[in-house]
């Protein structure tokens, strides 16, 4: 819990540049990604990004920074307790 309350404070920034790429800071992880949807879980709650023809340019964790190409039509915030198995992200999938 204390971990939980440490990355709370840090910032979490979305930058959304033409609509046509999105970079966002604080992930902590990737829930699933297609062309479609993006689901990331962030320090801030659950980011869910819906466009067409998205692809993770750059997924990198350790700092929590990940970068989407593509269009870009929503970007809507949900609470973490809505995924339901907390913890089982996009790289602990890949790697059981």
């Amino acid at each position: 819990m204390e971990e939980r309350r440490s990355i709370k404070g840090r910032s979490q920034n979305i930058i959304l540049e033409d609509r046509e790429k999105i970079s966002v800071s604080g992930v902590e992880h990737v829930h699933s990604f297609d062309e479609n949807t993006v689901i990331l879980e962030t320090i801030r709650g659950v980011l869910t990004i819906r466009g067409s023809e998205l692809d993770m340019n750059k997924l990198n964790l350790e700092d929590g920074n990940v970068v989407v190409k593509g269009t870009v039509d929503s970007m809507v915030y949900t609470d973490k307790d809505s995924l339901g198995s907390k913890g089982v992200g996009f790289l602990g999938k890949m790697f059981k």
